[in-house]
């Protein structure tokens, strides 16, 4: 298989007054002789500090695992715990707040050149012949990874809300409220199950990720990353086929892109 990959972004602040709490990382990086495509969206809450940190330091962390390469989940979600302990150490540093994460590593693309656009950007590269490129999802809290292959969507993340997780945040002294016309919260101030910091209800919650593997092939026509906005107004697959016909992928995030909402779209 030999394929174009291209990739764009484009993130919305929220009208609410205080700072762009969303992060977003995109970066191609040669390690080991392997050419590496690393994603993420980091939606932040109460805190602009902590999805910063993450952006900073989590693939880092993840890359650094010695087992990154013989066993990448069990890495992953090693490198998660330790950047969620991180954080929990520096917390006078860090603040109060949190942060949801998705990241996607894909792997064996070399990678061909570089088109800056504004704050948003393309990378173009090519899967290196002979070798199976293969994407790494691992996700907390909310936000998604949607892959489309054939024109029919398949989500790659699990959504952690605190409804679906009432027993092991139950299990940890915690409790989920549900009140009518409001949605449902852990020690009813949080409407996810999983998420980085959250210093003051740690004890309920956790940073474990949920961790797939999908290969890439040539019937993938598209990736969307993306944080929880986005899920609350269209379904996975009215995500793809809003998209499936828009070339250009930073275009294509645009176009998906409204109020309070962070969006990635790698296009094959």
């Amino acid at each position: 298989m030999s394929k174009n990959i291209t990739h764009g972004y484009h993130l919305v602040k929220g009208k609410a007054n205080h700072p762009m709490e969303d992060y977003v990382f995109a970066e191609f990086k040669q390690v080991n002789g392997s050419e590496l495509g690393l994603f993420a969206i980091f939606d932040g809450h109460l805190s602009h500090v902590i999805p910063e940190y993450l952006k900073a330091n989590l693939f880092n962390n993840i890359l650094n695992e010695p087992d990154f390469w013989s066993e990448p989940e069990n890495a992953i979600r090693k490198a998660y715990r330790l950047t969620d302990t991180n954080i929990l150490e520096q917390g006078i540093d860090l603040g109060k707040g949190g942060s949801t994460a998705v990241t996607a590593i894909l792997i064996n693309c070399q990678k061909l050149f570089i088109k800056l656009v504004g704050l948003s950007f393309d990378w173009i590269f090519d899967v290196k012949a002979g070798m199976t490129a293969y994407l790494l999802i691992a996700n907390v809290g909310d936000s998604r990874a949607v892959i489309s292959k054939n024109g029919v969507a398949k989500q790659l993340s699990v959504d952690h809300e605190p409804a679906s997780e009432r027993e092991s945040i139950e299990n940890r002294g915690g409790f989920v409220s549900n009140f009518p016309g409001d949605v449902a919260c852990v020690d009813g101030q949080l409407a996810v199950a999983r998420a980085f910091g959250d210093k003051i209800l740690k004890k309920h919650l956790t940073s474990e990720p949920d961790v797939s593997t999908e290969t890439i092939d040539d019937d993938t026509d598209l990736i969307i990353l993306a944080s929880d906005g986005l899920w609350k107004v269209m379904s996975n697959q009215e995500a793809v086929d809003a998209i499936k016909g828009i070339k250009d992928a930073r275009s294509a995030a645009k176009h998906l892109t409204e109020d309070d909402i962070s969006i990635i779209v790698v296009k094959f």
